[in-house]
Order: structure tokens, then sequence, then C-alpha cells
């Protein structure tokens, strides 16, 4: 998954990269407000966490014109702000939580993974799937009591399908969200078919996958 970090404090922001790439997200930094509206002019991205406190515009102004550039992002504002008329109008610009500093980087992926599960439709990280077990915390996949060895690109990419479940997703999407920007030069959708190849076969030698689909001309997508 791909998360924008829009933070002054660069230690901070640093941290949260550090943490989060350690986690298995796609990480970019911006330090004002203007630097981040150049990464999501550039591409989609499924979190963006915003500090209030920006030095070049006010991150609220910013959460505003971000919904119309990235309207399908998660939102976590990020700030040291203690007023309440603050959050309130965080949310309702469209923030999906609001996390006050100083905060846990344990509790922020906590609150990112929750914020998956509820547009997801998904009610916790351990989701049955077909025959398999998945579970999206600790990334395993399981049949019975046997562990399914996934790359990380592979497990990578049945969990960002499995949060978009029922939706078909193009091969251009799932490499954004997966391997980040690309450009037309550089793209190359056999990428992810040599990964859905891969995780069919690892999976199938344990039971059937027709819920991992094939959308002829478009791309994949899982059915549950």
């Amino acid at each position: 998954m791909k998360v924008l970090i829009i933070e002054d404090e660069r230690g901070m922001a640093l941290e949260m990269e550090h943490f989060l790439i350690k986690a298995g997200y796609l990480c970019d930094l911006a330090f004002t407000a203007k630097k981040a509206g150049q990464f999501m002019e550039e591409g989609p991205y499924d979190f963006i966490l915003l500090d209030l406190g920006l030095p070049d515009k006010d991150g609220l102004l910013v959460l505003e014109e971000a919904k119309q550039t990235c309207p399908e992002a998660s939102y976590i504002i990020l700030t040291a702000r203690g007023k309440l008329e603050d959050r309130i109008k965080g949310l309702d610009l469209g923030a999906d939580d609001y996390l006050p500093k100083p905060f846990s980087l344990l509790e922020l992926q906590s609150r990112m993974q929750a914020i998956s599960r509820r547009k997801s439709g998904l009610k916790n990280n351990i989701v049955p799937l077909g025959e398999f077990t998945v579970n999206l915390n600790n990334r395993t996949v399981l049949y019975g009591s046997i562990d399914i060895e996934l790359s990380k690109k592979e497990f990578d990419l049945l969990g960002y399908m499995l949060l978009n479940k029922n939706r078909p997703l193009t091969r251009m999407q799932l490499s954004e969200h997966i391997w980040g920007s690309f450009s037309d030069d550089d793209y190359d959708s056999n990428y992810i078919d040599v990964h859905i190849k891969n995780i069919r076969k690892k999976m199938t030698e344990y039971a059937p996958v027709d819920w991992l689909q094939t959308i002829r001309g478009v791309g994949y997508k899982i059915k549950i």
C-alpha cells in the first residue's frame, strides 16, 4: 500500500517512514504542502498522513484540497493541536481518523489497519479465503495448520486484492500500489501476471483458488 506522509518535523517523518516501510508499506515524504501537492498529482495513495501545522499552508486547507485530488485515499490527521473544533473540522472535511501527538507508531499502524478493514468490510485481520485463512497482521496464509510460503510481494499483492475484494483491479493499479509509480516506459504488466501465477501455483497444491479471478482485458479480483 502507498502512503504519503505530510509532516514538517523531519525526525518524526523519517521515523514514521522507517517504521511503515518495515511494516510493508511504500512511503513518500513531503515536508511542505507544496511538495505534498506535487506527489498527489503524480499518483494515487492508499493513505495520507497529514500534519496540520505545516510551514507553508494550514493543514485543514491541505486536507480540503487533497480530497479533490486523491478522493479514494484514507486520511489520518496527525497534530499537536488539541482544540476540539480542529478535530471536528478535520473529520467534517473527510478525515478518517485523528491521532494527537505524541503517538505510538504501533497505534498508528493499528488505526491504519482498522480503517482498511472498515472500508473493505472485513471484521478483523484474520480472513477466511476459500479453504485458506489469511492473517493480514502477521502476514501468513494457512491451509489448516500448513503455512503457505508466499514471497513478500506475493503476500502484498494477495493482501491488497483482499482489502479490495469483489472489485476488479487493473494491472496498473496493482503495480502502483505494490511497487510504486511506474513511468509508461517502465511499466510491464508481466510483473503482476508472474506473481499471480506463482500465488495460484503455491496455493492450488492444497485447494482450489476459484476466488482469484482473471478479468479479461482488465486485471484481477478476489471474489468472496
